[in-house]
């Protein structure tokens, strides 16, 4: 929203609704008080007239009216005080429910934008695992089972991670579990004769139906890579690269979770104002924080959303709003039901604002 358009701003409803709140109340309060003043006029002239014995019975007549026409202003302000006053906490909790509706929906289109940008990440993951695994000098490592085969599968990928500096190591494995290649041993001098035949995701990649198939894993912890947190993505290699050929064992490429996952959840579009006093998450299917724009929690955390919340939308939380989203999937890739969610507390003034209310 530009300059020019803040008057625009939902926000405006309370602060045009407090103000009008404050001047209603001072006017009506004059108002009172210039009667207040006319009535003790009009009882010290009814006194006077008394005095004044039958030369003030005339007087005495519109002191008395006098009297009336302000007891009447009395009645009058006293009503027009309470339906304003009704009127305007009216006013006060519709604005208040319009905002919240507003900014909700605002926190889960952002959300949502959150979630499909990692997907979309995600989905080029599963494209390049299957296409890595039907590459020659994969094929060949494990069909061979030489070493001049793994050094020229490990050279291999050396020079993809070169060019996708979004993974930290790529392993061949064999149909036993054992790590033959990697993409960079100097760097992870442990991985190569390990086994991984524990692994969920080699597992899961060698029963797969087919070279058109793959294997997407939650993030976690990868001890052989140092701790480092990863989205672990795997498929079966086949014998010459075919689709239908037998699997000969499973390459699996480990994505570098932490810096990527941060630039998603660092890129929503908040103003300076707005990111000061929100949190922008993804969560796993059970609420696991992955990544948090303030750098908290991630892989400890569980951020429970309500048992009502599914798909997309907001709720409101201890003067925050809470926008969220599920993962829509992108293509091939159909997510493993993560969310994007976007946690904000009200401004100041607003909270201040409904609180009058």
């Amino acid at each position: 929203m530009s300059n020019s358009d803040g008057g625009l701003a939902p926000e405006r409803i309370l602060e045009l609704s407090a103000r009008l709140s404050k001047v209603a109340g001072s006017s009506i309060g004059e108002i009172a008080s210039i009667n207040r003043e006319a009535k003790m006029l009009a009882i010290n002239a009814m006194i006077t007239a008394a005095r004044a014995g039958e030369a003030g019975k005339a007087f005495a007549v519109v002191a008395e009216e006098f009297k009336r026409i302000s007891t009447e202003i009395d009645d009058v302000t006293h009503a027009l005080q309470s339906q304003v006053h009704a009127d305007l906490n009216e006013l006060s909790h519709i604005g208040a429910a319009i905002l919240s509706h507003l900014r909700g929906q605002r926190l889960a289109d952002l959300a949502l934008n959150a979630i499909e940008i990692i997907d979309r990440n995600l989905y080029e993951r599963t494209c390049d695992v299957r296409w890595w695994a039907t590459d020659s000098a994969v094929v060949d490592c494990l069909t061979n089972a030489s070493d001049a085969a793994a050094q020229h599968a490990s050279d291999r990928l050396k020079v993809i991670l070169d060019a996708y500096t979004v993974y930290l190591d790529l392993w061949i494995c064999d149909d036993q579990g054992r790590v033959v290649a990697t993409g960079r041993p100097e760097r992870y001098p442990r991985v190569r004769g390990a086994s991984v035949a524990s692994a969920s995701w080699f597992s899961e990649a060698k029963r797969t139906a087919s070279g058109n198939d793959f294997v997407a894993c939650d993030v976690a912890k990868a001890p052989l890579l140092n701790d480092a947190p990863v989205a672990t993505y795997a498929a079966a290699i086949r014998a010459n690269g075919a689709a239908d050929g037998r699997v000969l064992g499973v390459l699996g490429i480990h994505f570098d979770w932490r810096p990527q996952a941060q630039a998603v959840v660092d890129g929503v579009r908040l103003t300076d104002e707005e990111r000061a006093r929100s949190r922008v998450l993804l969560l796993d299917h059970g609420g696991r924080v992955l990544a948090a724009s303030d750098r908290r929690g991630e892989l400890e955390e569980i951020f429970a959303l309500p048992g009502d919340a599914v798909g997309m939308g907001s709720y409101a939380a201890a003067q925050s709003t809470v926008g969220y989203a599920l993962t829509p999937g992108y293509e091939t890739y159909r997510g493993l039901g993560w969310y994007g969610c976007i946690m904000q507390k009200e401004p100041q003034a607003t909270a201040e604002q409904s609180r009058a209310a």
